[in-house]
């Protein structure tokens, strides 16, 4: 068991006020380099006693050796800030000022909230990125990502503070699986994300390059910069070729930057920034019920969820030899004293009896279950026959809803399905108030694969609202399917 003490948190919040400038002191005045490097030579002493000094986000020591660069922002001395440097590229243009006055006006609870969660998340992410060589100032990309939210899901099923779909996630040493999504987990997050994030520097060589293919993807820019003969991304930008996301990306991140470290400059002066983490670690068993265990250490289940965000049921997996547990600081102590004496395995299972024979795949297709999941719990392969009334070991908890937030993965829909289900109902109710309706159809069409309602009604040329009346028997309640016969004369 380890305990992160105190001192180390406040080590990491030091860093935060200074990255972020959620100062209480009036702001400082601006120096060059030189200048500062003359201060920590002139005040040995008090380099001692107080935090690490800082240019921009990365640390410099007394020799003036510091493994990455310092960027002074130009430009910008009408917004009269606190601080203007960086230790990643930033600068100031319309597309960075467009997102400065968002952020500042109409987003301004939006960049308010995306700061108080900051208060817990931005200092560990800034080590881990400064541990693994880079630039701590990249907290900016994953604010621009997720705003901080460890559970953030995108409808392109990326996932996490720094938003990784699953392919990525996976390449870069992320497990994810039923039980477990490690693209929620702050700290191996956020090594993965310094790992994709070297490899795009190394790649590219220029910041700027990389963070737009942290988002387009390695092969989109490289195609890019080969159409436009340019690796400029200002240049890129001017052209269609990258979406529009791609082309706000950058900015975003730099308008964040400039706001978040100089949160005095743009008043915000009363963001309420939540707590550093605070956690000890106990290894756990595999199979271990959560519910069971926050009961004997005396805290709430839901502590453990926010502390272990990777961790999607209500138990831990079957696979794993023992699991290390963050739990709010002192439930360690309980724990030592308690674990001898307790059974903490997850016995509470939800049974199933199905009305009529069936195999184990089957009935992980009904519950939407990965069928390896039923197979581990219930001893046998998912080809497995299952007799009717034959009991089926399911995983879920006993007096749980199966549609609850915990297995809201299981019921979700991709984004084009919700949009084009809406789109569907939509002309099905703009053709009903039409009217016009074929009344004796003397010729019918085979629905085909890939064919629509619109396909079909350029096909065969029936107006598209005709068709859909003619055949409202079929269509009102689902889009058409392959074999499907509907009336187009």
């Amino acid at each position: 068991m380890m305990r992160y003490s105190a001192l180390v948190l406040l080590c990491v919040v030091v860093f935060f006020s200074s990255s972020c400038s959620h100062l209480s002191t009036p702001p400082r005045e601006t120096y060059s380099l030189p200048e500062i490097q003359r201060a920590m030579d002139a005040e040995p002493q008090v380099k001692q006693q107080t935090a690490t000094p800082i240019v921009g986000g990365a640390r410099i020591d007394k020799s003036g050796n510091h493994t990455r660069k310092a960027y002074l922002l130009e430009g910008a001395e009408e917004l009269n800030l606190e601080n203007y440097y960086f230790d990643i590229p930033v600068v100031y243009n319309a597309a960075v000022k467009k997102w400065i006055h968002y952020y500042s006006n109409r987003a301004r609870d939006y960049f308010e909230t995306y700061s108080a969660r900051g208060g817990s998340y931005a200092p560990l992410l800034g080590k881990t990125l400064e541990d693994n060589g880079l630039p701590r100032d990249l907290i900016y990309l994953a604010m621009a990502e997720s705003g901080f939210q460890t559970k953030a899901k995108s409808y392109a099923r990326a996932v996490g503070l720094w938003q990784f779909i699953p392919s990525t996630g996976r390449n870069y040493g992320l497990k994810i699986d039923w039980y477990i999504d490690e693209r929620r987990d702050p700290i191996k997050s956020t090594i993965a994300a310094s790992n994709y994030l070297k490899k795009l520097y190394e790649e590219f060589g220029d910041w700027e390059i990389a963070a737009a293919a942290y988002n387009a993807g390695e092969a989109k820019l490289n195609r890019a910069m080969v159409r436009y003969k340019t690796d400029n991304f200002w240049d890129l930008t001017k052209k269609r070729y990258l979406k529009s996301e791609t082309r706000n990306y950058v900015p975003k991140i730099m308008a964040l930057a400039i706001l978040g470290k100089n949160l005095n400059s743009f008043g915000f002066k009363d963001i309420e920034f939540h707590g550093p983490l605070d956690f000890a670690e106990i290894d756990v068993p595999a199979k271990t019920d959560l519910v069971v265990l926050a009961h004997e250490l005396k805290i709430d289940v839901e502590d453990i969820y926010f502390l272990n965000p990777e961790l999607l049921r209500w138990y831990i997996p079957h696979y794993v030899e023992k699991y290390r547990l963050k739990v709010p600081v002192g439930a360690e102590v309980v724990y030592e004293q308690c674990r001898e004496n307790k059974n903490f395995t997850a016995s509470a299972f939800q049974k199933y009896r199905p009305k009529s024979a069936t195999t184990v795949a089957q009935v992980a297709k009904k519950f939407r279950i990965q069928p390896s999941v039923l197979e581990d719990l219930n001893s046998c392969p998912a080809s497995t026959r299952i007799a009717k009334n034959q009991e089926v070991v399911l995983p879920f908890r006993e007096g749980q809803n199966i549609k609850e937030a915990m297995y809201a993965d299981l019921y979700e829909r991709p984004r084009r399905h919700v949009l084009a289900r809406r789109t569907y109902k939509g002309q099905i109710k703009l053709a009903k108030a039409s009217g016009q309706k074929l009344n004796n159809p003397q010729e019918y069409y085979t629905v085909q694969k890939g064919d629509t309602l619109w396909t079909v009604s350029k096909k065969t040329g029936t107006p598209l609202n005709v068709l859909i009346n003619s055949n409202i028997g079929i269509v009102e309640g689902r889009m058409i399917r392959q074999g499907d016969k509907i009336a187009v004369r």
